[in-house]
């Protein structure tokens, strides 16, 4: 028999909601038909609002800094050498799924990020994109890969080289692991056994990153008629086909949350931020680059070096500081006004048309209750997000440019992301002032696990 405390969660990774309840809504109506039955609105996302750490964020309730992981990359210690790479094992905090064995019930957990490598539990793990291959051992237990492999004919961990020009390649591979991961999540619902499953689908935000500007008339490089147009479209129609097909394999008595871990907009270009830092005199190269080079690789005099960035879909900037990195020049007294000069210079800087750029620099001590692992001095989301951070070092085309220095990409993260949860203990309706805070409590409450708090209303 059901368990009364059943939840399902739909994950669509940077579901948008001016895309889901809006501009597509006519396209989705199954989604639409859930959502009068269910509270829905935009739901604000993590700072940073990045897929790795947000899901464990969602899942947990802590925040990235109480987590100390801010991204898919963190420094692990204060030397200059490259960056490691955040994986289930840098979530100390219980997730959902842990509670949930701790109280001696099941869970199916499919393709959450932050969950490679597995880790046991009672029920079912299939691990994220993180996981290398599908040589790896990405099943919990090491049993259901063959059954999953035997089921899809090969398993898609992701889209390969998904910031790529092979548009139709890219796309295919979009629409297929879609399917797939759909195909999976009814098979682990029907044949395990469960009170909780979570499961995330990555095919949005690999289609609003590869796509963004074919499909969008307001991104500053879209074409119109171009073959990739009606994308969109038609990946949103068949993405709420594949819903309703999950939908219909539930027992009646499941509640239902449809989540995203943040939104997508265009991205207008890249800022490159270490040469900005080098044009302030803050960043100071022993010898000059032979063209484009990665931070990691370019050769740094950092004695006389007061910070440097990391890139992304936001930027990262450390202080050199003294006693803390190996040759910090950085007074430990002078630490907050290097801080607030760089992050007013970055705030008033303006774009290459000398339009104000909008950035914003956040501190973590402002942004988290509790700091722990090595945070970023300063988080900068260069534009409001609507642009993104450049590291590479040794371009000659000035600090702006349209292109990405990893690979096509159209769009960036936003922080708004979606919830819909059809329950008995909610009112349906539009609703305001949603948190991806909210999601643990609200699930915590629905399964009867400790720590539950009030459903979002």
């Amino acid at each position: 028999m059901p368990h009364p405390g059943r939840v399902a969660v739909i994950g669509l990774d940077s579901a948008t909601p001016q895309l889901l309840f809006d501009r597509f809504a006519e396209d989705m109506p199954v989604l639409g038909a859930l959502r009068q039955r269910s509270l829905w609105g935009p739901m604000r996302s993590v700072d940073p609002p990045i897929t790795m750490p947000a899901w464990s964020c969602m899942m947990s309730g802590r925040t990235p800094g109480e987590l100390g992981v801010y991204g898919f990359r963190d420094r692990s210690s204060y030397d200059y050498g490259p960056m490691a790479f955040a994986t289930s094992r840098s979530i100390k905090a219980p997730r959902i799924w842990d509670e949930m064995t701790a109280a001696g019930r099941d869970s199916v957990v499919l393709g959450v990020p932050g969950t490679y490598p597995t880790t046991p539990i009672q029920g079912a793990m299939v691990s994220c994109f993180l996981a290398p291959s599908t040589r790896a051992q990405y099943t919990s237990p090491p049993g259901l890969r063959d059954e999953l492999e035997k089921l899809t004919g090969g398993y898609a961990l992701d889209v390969e080289n998904f910031r790529s020009p092979e548009l139709a390649r890219v796309s295919q591979q979009i629409f297929d692991m879609s399917e797939q991961r759909f195909q999976v999540a009814r098979h682990l619902a029907t044949t395990q056994d469960w009170d909780f499953l979570s499961f995330v689908d990555m095919g949005p935000d690999r289609l609003h990153h590869g796509f963004w500007k074919y499909c969008d008339p307001d991104h500053p490089r879209y074409e119109p008629g171009n073959p990739y147009e009606n994308l969109f479209r038609d990946y949103y129609r068949g993405l709420d086909r594949h819903i309703g097909e999950f939908l219909e394999c539930l027992p009646d008595d499941t509640s239902v949350m449809v989540v995203s871990d943040h939104g997508a907009q265009p991205m207008v270009g890249g800022l490159f931020i270490n040469e900005w830092l080098r044009q302030e005199g803050l960043l100071v190269l022993a010898k000059e680059p032979g063209g484009p080079t990665p931070m990691a690789k370019a050769e740094v005099d950092w004695k006389r070096t007061t910070a440097w960035a990391e890139g992304g879909y936001y930027g990262r900037i450390f202080l050199n500081v003294e006693g803390r990195e190996p040759q910090g020049i950085v007074p430990a007294g002078e630490y907050e006004d290097t801080l607030d000069r760089i992050a007013g210079a970055l705030e008033r800087m303006d774009d290459d048309t000398g339009q104000p750029l909008g950035t914003r620099a956040l501190r973590p001590d402002e942004l988290y209750p509790e700091v722990n692992g090595i945070a970023p001095d300063l988080l900068v989301y260069v534009g409001n997000l609507r642009w993104r951070a450049l590291a590479t070092l040794g371009m000659e085309k000035g600090l702006f440019t349209t292109e990405n220095d990893t690979g096509p990409d159209h769009a960036n993260h936003a922080d708004t992301g979606i919830l819909m949860l059809s329950h008995p203990g909610v009112t349906p309706g539009p609703a305001r002032d949603l948190s991806l805070y909210d999601v643990a409590p609200a699930l915590r409450e629905m399964l009867g696990l400790p720590g539950g708090g009030r459903l979002p209303h």
